[in-house]
């Protein structure tokens, strides 16, 4: 995943961030084409893209003569990951709710992963949270030079921290270089009973595995994510273009 996304792609998280947000509540018209294209300085064709995306994606409906509108809540997806941004943005509409506080320890094939010289790494495990339902748990993997600038926010080192926080919105700004890309894997995992008690569902349950290497704008890793998702409560949306000849 890149961040350099088009102008019909900015516009249309702009716009999933504030449904999501409920700027938008049943029955308020969301701005029209002229309206969007005026305030933000693009074509209406930029915007009618960025209207086609959210509609397929099922965030907003369209009714001819009367303008577009978002979807009722519970028709919503929960949440669209496309970019570097989407994940940040997590902290709109989400509460990550600390269940292991950050410490170092050993992990020979977390440090592996993180192209450390060394098997000592940073380590925090977290619950995600929706309208009081918890989707996913994740545990973070980092270089202990990374976890050092971690160590003075009270989100991930007090134990049993909520706040609206994202592992990779708390280290934007005190990298030296910032966060651009992440490596990503999708495989299937098993609920053990530890997940199984934080997620709410019978152990052995199926689940989502994602794997995040996150990478600075130099190419370092800088954070490894695991995170195991109920496949209900998650949408993973992405373009796949070809090159022409």
């Amino acid at each position: 995943m890149r961040t350099s996304d088009s102008a019909y792609a900015r516009l249309a998280r702009e716009l999933r961030d504030a449904i999501l947000r409920r700027e938008f509540p049943d029955g308020v018209r969301l701005p029209t084409e002229a309206e969007l294209a005026g305030s933000h300085g693009v074509s209406r064709q930029t915007v009618r893209r960025a209207f086609q995306d959210l509609v397929a994606e099922g965030m907003v409906y369209r009714v001819p003569g009367r303008g577009t509108f978002a979807a009722p809540a519970e028709e919503q997806y929960l949440r669209q990951f496309g970019s570097i941004e989407d994940l940040m943005g997590l902290s709109i509409d989400t509460e990550m709710r600390l269940v292991t506080p950050l410490r170092r320890q050993i992990d020979v094939d977390a440090a592996g992963r993180l192209r450390l010289h060394s098997d000592r790494v940073g380590v925090l495990a977290f619950l995600r949270v929706h309208e009081a339902v918890p989707f996913c748990l994740t545990n973070v993997f980092v270089p202990p030079e990374v976890g050092g600038l971690l160590e003075s926010c009270p989100e991930v080192t007090e134990p049993g921290a909520r706040s609206r926080a994202t592992v990779i919105g708390l280290l934007e700004g005190r990298l030296s270089d910032p966060i651009t890309e992440a490596e990503q894997s999708v495989t299937v995992g098993f609920a053990t009973e530890e997940t199984a008690a934080h997620l709410g569902c019978e152990p052995g349950r199926a689940l989502l595995r994602i794997d995040r290497l996150y990478l600075s704008s130099a190419g370092r890793p800088v954070q490894l994510a695991i995170s195991h998702f109920l496949p209900e409560h998650y949408s993973y949306r992405v373009r796949l273009q070809r090159q022409p000849a």
